[in-house]
């Protein structure tokens, strides 16, 4: 997916474009040559960063104030999605609402679902058809090693329940859709940090954090770039799961392939 020309890859999109991971998505793509549409609820750090790279790369980009969680926003980011310009879209967009199943106000839990589930795949959706017409293209979902947590116990990680429940969707759903689309141009990647040097736990996502300043929680992590540059070097080689820091993750996804084959070959497990 690399070029050299301002402009002549096409037009990338990225949620979740206005901190962490979805910036920095946002300037790797810039300066390899994309014109962007930068998605997020933050209108003046979209603008910032809009204009900046306007001025360093040379390309166009556009904003698109949303949140996702809206049904009228996330329709008008589905439209967008799926213009004939579009040729990558990453779905970084994401909120953690982390608290015990049983305090976490459901209201939120609903915003968690609907953005970290709905949106993504909803815009998907948008994307890939036209994809598939042009014969180009590729879909990076944002996951999270959480969604491979579900036995471990709370501690000392956060309450989780529902955000480990929305990335390990987004996992399934991601290595499902490869598996359909193996035999097309379109590369497919989930991409599944650890605890990655951000703002993301300095809210739960009721409120975006306040601010021009991008901000990173007191847990650290590994820093974004190296996040950003093993999906992208990723998404070259046509892997469809990546694990940026993960030893042997050629290894490990054998392993989970095995077990899958294994409850697979139950029987009555097909039916299920």
């Amino acid at each position: 997916m690399e070029t050299t020309g301002a402009g002549s890859a096409g037009t990338a999109v990225v949620t979740g474009a206005s901190s962490g991971i979805g910036t920095r998505y946002a300037e790797r793509l810039a300066e390899a040559g994309w014109n962007l549409v930068l998605v997020a609820r933050r209108a003046q750090r979209l603008e910032e960063l809009a204009g900046r790279l306007r001025q360093t790369a040379g390309v166009a980009v556009e904003t698109l104030v949303a949140d996702l969680a809206l049904p009228e926003d996330l329709t008008r980011t589905a439209e967008r999605v799926a213009a004939e310009d579009v040729a990558l879209l990453v779905n970084n967009a994401g909120i953690n609402g982390y608290g015990y199943f049983t305090e976490v106000d459901p209201v939120l839990l609903t915003r968690v679902l609907n953005v970290n589930v709905t949106a993504l795949t909803v815009l998907s959706r948008a994307a890939v058809p036209g994809m598939l017409k042009r014969g180009r293209g590729a879909v990076v979902n944002v996951a999270s090693r959480l969604a491979f947590a579900g036995s471990l116990p709370p501690g000392p990680l956060p309450r989780r329940a529902v955000y480990g429940g929305t990335k390990g969707y987004v996992v399934t759903f991601t290595r499902t859709l490869a598996a359909e689309l193996a035999d097309t141009p379109l590369r497919i990647q989930v991409l599944c940090p650890g605890l990655t040097a951000t703002e993301f736990h300095l809210t739960t996502g009721e409120e975006s954090v306040a601010g021009m300043e991008q901000q990173v929680h007191a847990e650290g992590g590994m820093p974004v770039d190296e996040v950003v540059a093993a999906s992208l070097a990723a998404l070259e080689r046509g892997e469809v799961v990546c694990v940026p820091g993960l030893e042997d993750a050629d290894e490990a996804l054998d392993r989970l392939v095995a077990a899958e084959v294994g409850m697979r070959g139950m029987p009555g497990a097909d039916r299920r």
